[in-house]
């Protein structure tokens, strides 16, 4: 697991931990915003990105890792937990796991119950399909579509669709099957009861229900849980394709009093 930092060191420290695929650039213009006023780490999980040679295990594991880069760097504690999709998953076990880890948490688009039949088609999709959908010309030819079809505001910049192209024809299949194994096989840990931190999670309006469904069990644990709903958008939408509306919705948040 690679840790990439923005900011001093000396600032509040917060955490952006991207979606399953993705890597650290998930949230590279997030963090770039942030850093002036916190300390941002951007961790790429095992099996992602330039870590794609490490077999990626399970959620469990990589909140394991990620406590041991936080109990080393940042004396085990944080100001904020950020995550979405996958990302958001390992911060909710990392909430279960200590109580007192961080003051703010953001989930955006999030499981967290059993939901195997999802991961056989998922996993299935891959097996059948994975060299159409993650070839390099795959890939550049999915960035051409996004040009045509989205929003100009959704749009990867440059910088972002250069990340895209290094790292998505190199993601390893074996990666997805474990994840979607993994990420669709995780329970919520009461452990999550005991979390000091304020919560935000966040979804959009077109989520799957298991994941709406997701952010009322979380909030059904944790009675401060705060959910929004995005209107009109899909999984994920906010923290990867619309950075400054998550940076609208979510820094108040990270200011507001609890």
């Amino acid at each position: 697991m690679k840790i990439h930092e923005f900011g001093s060191r000396d600032l509040p420290h917060v955490m952006l931990i991207h979606g399953g695929g993705n890597a650290w650039w998930n949230f590279l213009r997030q963090a770039r915003a942030l850093s002036e006023r916190y300390h941002v780490i951007l961790p790429t999980l095992d099996g992602h990105g330039e870590e794609y040679k490490i077999p990626y295990r399970s959620t469990e594991e990589s909140a394991d890792k990620l406590l041991k880069y936080l109990d080393d760097c940042c004396n085990g504690r944080l100001f904020a937990l950020c995550g979405v999709s996958l990302g958001g998953q390992i911060v909710m076990e990392l909430l279960a796991r200590r109580p007192d880890l961080a003051e703010k948490a953001v989930i955006d688009g999030s499981l967290c119950y059993p939901n195997p039949g999802l991961a056989d088609f998922c996993i299935l999709t891959v097996r059948l399909f994975g060299r159409l959908m993650f070839s390099e010309k795959a890939c550049r030819f999915q960035l051409k579509l996004m040009d045509l079809w989205l929003p100009e505001k959704m749009r990867y910049p440059a910088e972002i669709q250069a990340y895209y192209l290094q790292d998505m024809p190199r993601l390893p299949r074996e990666t997805l099957y474990t994840m979607y194994r993994t990420y669709m096989a995780y329970y919520l840990k009461e452990g999550v009861r005991e979390s000091h931190a304020e919560v935000l999670y966040c979804y959009g309006e077109k989520e799957m229900k298991c994941v709406k469904k997701s952010a009322r069990l979380f909030q059904s644990l944790h009675l401060s849980c705060r959910i929004y709903e995005a209107k009109g958008y899909g999984h994920g939408y906010l923290s990867v394709y619309l950075p400054g509306e998550w940076l609208q919705i979510v820094v108040p948040f990270l200011k507001s009093q609890s």
